[in-house]
């Protein structure tokens, strides 16, 4: 029976092959979303060893941030770019998931992550959810709560009001258009925590730097901050 399913499984494949979403190329049977060569050479960041890194600088004398990092750098025409568009585009939030698992086992080595209480996605304003039908960084949230020691939060901050995208625009355009967009619901829930505050991409860390100042109004607060990707 086994090897009837195995040669039924391969037939099907023949059918509808399985695409590598990263470079497009037809995955093995025991490969999932990203092939294995695909997979070993990403360009990872490995900034759960360090300290002083891109993203940490980015928000010097901006946040008080516990620790900071992105798994990996996004570049335009890399294979970064087509696992984004992917989950964002394409109907395909298990990339999400999966990429957060993969950035879990890497910080699950660092001790200032191994502190975090609560990971909270950032939010899409109601109509863009409704639209794409899933919230791109809280699978990625999922994904990292399956190996780190935190829950995930999706109700408490929210987005207020919807924004124009973020693309194309400068550094004070991208802080101007999240400006006073996000808000706090039960701040008594996340009092002396320490949250974890993911997004997909990070290109200036606006975005993340209007809802890191919301949270650090709440008393006793410790904020960090993680993406999926990293735009040089």
């Amino acid at each position: 029976m086994k090897l009837t399913r195995g040669y039924l499984a391969d037939f099907l494949s023949l059918l509808f092959p399985q695409l590598c979403d990263a470079c497009n190329e037809n995955l093995s049977r025991q490969e999932k979303l990203i092939c294995t060569n695909c997979l070993y050479n990403l360009p990872y960041t490995n900034f759960h060893q360090q300290t002083d890194h891109v993203v940490a600088r980015q928000f010097w004398g901006k946040i008080n941030l516990e620790s900071s990092y992105a798994l990996l750098y996004f570049i335009k025409g890399n294979k970064v770019q087509r696992l984004m568009h992917h989950l964002k585009y394409k109907n395909k939030p298990q990339i999400g998931n999966f990429l957060g698992q993969i950035a879990g086992k890497q910080l699950i080595t660092n001790d200032k992550f191994k502190t975090v209480d609560v990971i909270i996605p950032v939010p899409l304003h109601h109509s863009r959810m409704r639209k794409r039908g899933y919230n791109q960084s809280e699978r990625f949230a999922n994904g990292l709560a399956e190996k780190l020691p935190a829950i995930v939060s999706v109700e408490n901050l929210v987005r207020t009001k919807a924004t124009d995208t973020q693309t194309q625009k400068s550094r004070f355009s991208r802080f101007e258009n999240v400006k006073s967009v996000f808000a706090v619901n039960d701040p008594e829930a996340l009092k002396g925590k320490h949250i974890l505050l993911v997004d997909d991409i990070m290109t200036t860390g606006s975005t993340l730097e209007s809802c890191g100042n919301i949270l650090l109004e709440i008393e006793g607060v410790k904020l960090s901050i993680a993406t999926i990707a990293y735009a040089e």
